[in-house]
């Protein structure tokens, strides 16, 4: 499957933002600069009319075109410095442990225990993932346990729906998350049933170390499996949450 970086829809809404409001705080600076300046000229001249003194010489006139040219340059200047701080920001893990890095999801036997006893999966906010349970059998077109998504037992989900990215609830009855923007549905193991997806649900690799710990790496996406893959054969449980898309 293609890896693909994680990088949210909100997060590009605000880095836009925030370069179109750095875009007009330059050109406002620039204008009140360029007042300022002819300001002090005419100050300087008044004074210097008062003592008698020969008018200092003026700084030669910014033309309009060369103001922009100005602008442009500093706003581009300033554009590229904070475009490559994001993708900086964007590829490099978060230090801190949220979403983009590497997951402490808890222990193994506690996350198979809420499992177990609640009859769903294991969700993590701070990961945006889910852990399933999963015992399937590889089939030709997938193998998660050669792409790294699944060991002991579980497998993390992303909680994006492929086809638009809402979040996926589980639905208690069907035993499948169910997309309530659009109907689509995937079953336990995240595989495309029904509704527009294109695909199954994207996944996180997942590893467990030597204390028992689940570690979910939610810095890359694992593409999820193309429709028509089955590897656990389990029917709807009961009725669905959300109606067909």
């Amino acid at each position: 499957m293609t890896p693909l970086l994680a990088i949210s829809n909100e997060t590009l809404v605000v880095v836009v933002v925030i370069l179109l409001v750095d875009l007009f705080a330059i050109v406002f600076g620039l204008s009140f600069v360029r007042a300022r300046r002819a300001q002090k000229s005419q100050e300087a001249a008044a004074t210097a009319a008062m003592l008698g003194e020969p008018p200092p010489k003026a700084p030669k006139p910014v033309s309009r075109r060369e103001f922009f040219r100005r602008s442009l340059i500093a706003s581009l200047l300033v554009f590229g410095a904070e475009f490559g701080g994001a993708t900086l920001a964007f590829l490099w893990p978060n230090l801190k442990g949220g979403f983009g890095s590497v997951i402490n999801a808890g222990k193994l036997q506690d996350i198979l225990a809420y499992i177990e006893e609640n009859g769903q999966p294991y969700y993590s906010g701070t990961g945006r993932f889910y852990i399933v349970p999963y015992d399937g059998k590889p089939d030709n077109e997938v193998d998660y346990a050669a792409e790294g998504v699944t060991t002991d037992g579980i497998m993390p989900l992303y909680q994006r729906c492929v086809h638009l990215g809402c979040r996926v609830p589980f639905c208690p009855s069907s035993q499948w998350f169910e997309c309530p923007c659009h109907g689509s549905k995937y079953n336990t193991a995240g595989e495309y049933k029904l509704g527009p997806a294109p695909h199954g649900m994207d996944r996180f690799q997942v590893t467990v170390n030597e204390s028992g710990d689940v570690l979910v790496d939610t810095s890359i996406t694992i593409l999820g499996p193309p429709r028509g893959t089955d590897t656990i054969n389990k029917p709807i449980a009961g009725p669905f949450c959300v109606a067909p898309g």
